[in-house]
């Protein structure tokens, strides 16, 4: 078996999502989790990825990667961070109505870069990026398919009171359609 599919088999089996695992330099072996929704954990009732769940999941895939002799120096397991990436269809499914950061792989009308919330396609294939219209303008909105796609990430939204992505209110759709159709 090799390294990846025991690493997905050890994560999933274990009731999370893997969102990415990578080999790097010197022998690093890094894998991001993520709690899956409505689902029961035993290492607490939070949203969010715990130390517990880290330390959990890094116990396990310690003891697999020794059992299939896979060669590695040091293994990090960790949450994708509250700008997670956005890989499969399901993650996007997942995340419809939160802003989103996407790269293009081609430039459209001049841009790659893109700002918006993220929304299922009216026609049921793809998804759309709402962009907030300048100022006294309507919203546009940009229809892509994943196949379109360089890369994706949950725009992050920092709450003091408590932590987890939320649907951005519309003060402070307010505040960042200031940035929300410019290219950074």
């Amino acid at each position: 078996m090799n390294w990846q599919v025991a690493v997905e088999k050890t994560v999933t089996g274990l009731g999370y999502e893997l969102v990415d695992c990578e080999r790097v330099s010197h022998g690093l072996l890094r894998v991001y989790i993520d709690r899956i929704p409505g689902q029961a954990y035993s290492t607490g009732e939070s949203e969010s990825v715990t130390v517990d769940d880290c330390e959990k999941v890094t116990r396990q895939l310690q003891y697999v990667l020794e059992v299939e002799n896979v060669d590695y120096s040091r293994l990090e397991v960790s949450s994708p961070g509250l700008d997670r990436p956005l890989k499969r269809s399901a993650d996007y499914e997942r995340f419809v109505g939160l802003q989103v950061d996407l790269t293009l792989k081609l430039a459209f009308q001049g841009r790659k870069k893109y700002r918006g919330l993220l929304q299922a396609a009216q026609g049921g294939e793809g998804f759309e990026l709402v962009l907030p219209g300048e100022k006294g303008q309507a919203d546009q909105v940009l229809g892509f398919t994943l196949d379109e796609v360089r890369e994706a990430r949950l725009v992050p939204v920092v709450d003091f009171k408590g932590r987890g992505h939320k649907a951005t209110s519309p003060a402070a759709e307010g505040a960042a359609s200031e940035l929300g159709g410019h290219e950074e």
